[in-house]
């Protein structure tokens, strides 16, 4: 008498990888239609590609590239306008070019409050980052850090009314960021002490053209309380995760690289730049590291730092609500039941 024979299921009734409760399945509510759009597509296409780690890799930095690009489409609107009226802008309008790159700011910041791609809660944010934008700037072209093409109205002093549009852009990229990857932090500083540092760095703008320049101690201080930090973000079926400085790091280079294109369209002029324009030198890095923690803080007012959901161990592909066994653990379990004589018939 022998006992019940084991039935492995063909592959015709194993279930389907899209019918998977994924956490990438549920739409995100803090996204628009289109961002949701984007994710539905991407899973689409994930459920079509064969069971292979490239193509899951493949999907996730396309992914990746999409939201990242989604994120910065404020920021890419106004260097296509500073770059159009560079080159295209014509002679002798009625209307200067500042102000119309201006105009022009005003249109973009329309169309992403019309169309929700920001919300009424994150423009607090951006509109915040154009007053503490426009602050600095009105100090540092009245010394000569560096200064604007004259001509328009629109204007405070010798500072045009987009250059906060510039800054606003930076705020954009900041709140739309952390919704579209859902950021998720651990071990992430107190809020009062973090609020201290990023104020210590904004009054150093100001204070270090008259006193000792502390950027440097405050770069020491921001990696000292960040440098525990960990951002924890979701592309697609994956949630990756990053040193919070190396964050820092990488979107102030990203920054220096637009702003070499700005002032190569001449949108201001550093003071080395009014003879022929040359690339800003990667000097600016260190001040456009200080500026994201202002910017860190800053978002923080709308979305403030919550941990994640579930820290994965070894941050795997995160396919289904149950964990799946290690890839060469199935296959030695295959190999056995290959290798195991099958049961029926007497004895």
């Amino acid at each position: 008498m022998t006992g019940p024979v084991p039935v492995r299921p063909n592959r015709a009734e194993q279930p389907n990888r899209a019918d998977l409760p994924n956490r990438a399945d549920q739409p995100n509510r803090a996204l628009t239609g289109v961002e949701q759009r984007i994710e539905a597509a991407a899973h689409r296409l994930i459920t079509r590609l064969p069971d292979r780690r490239g193509s899951r890799w493949l999907v996730e930095f396309l992914v990746f590239g999409a939201k990242q690009a989604w994120a910065c489409v404020f920021g890419a609107a106004m260097l296509l306008v500073l770059l159009a009226a560079k080159l295209w802008y014509p002679e002798g309008l009625p209307t200067a070019r500042n102000d119309a790159v201006t105009v022009a700011a005003v249109i973009i910041q329309t169309i992403m409050i019309t169309t929700k791609l920001e919300t009424w809660r994150e423009l607090r944010v951006v509109l915040i980052f154009h007053v503490v934008g426009t602050g600095m700037e009105l100090f540092k072209t009245s010394i000569g850090s560096w200064s604007y093409s004259a001509g328009g109205f629109l204007h405070i002093g010798a500072v045009p009314l987009y250059s906060g549009f510039m800054y606003a852009a930076v705020g954009s990229y900041m709140v739309r960021v952390h919704r579209l990857f859902d950021l998720r932090f651990t071990r992430y500083p107190p809020l009062w002490l973090s609020a201290i540092v990023a104020a210590a760095c904004y009054v150093n703008f100001f204070t270090h053209h008259f006193i000792v320049d502390l950027r440097w101690l405050l770069i020491a201080a921001v990696l000292i309380i960040f440098g525990r930090s960990t951002m924890y973000f979701r592309v697609f079926g994956r949630r990756l995760r990053m040193p919070l400085p190396l964050a820092f790091g990488l979107v102030a280079t990203f920054i220096w690289f637009a702003e070499n294109i700005a002032t190569w369209a001449g949108a201001w002029f550093y003071p080395d730049q009014l003879a022929g324009w040359q690339p800003v030198g990667p000097t600016k890095l260190a001040a456009w590291f200080l500026l994201m923690i202002i910017s860190v803080v800053l978002v923080t007012w709308v979305y403030p730092p919550v941990p994640p959901d579930r820290v994965p161990d070894n941050l795997s592909w995160e396919r289904s609500s149950a964990p799946e066994r290690p890839r060469r653990q199935r296959r030695r379990s295959r190999g056995r039941e290959s290798s195991r004589p099958a049961r029926g018939g007497g004895g």
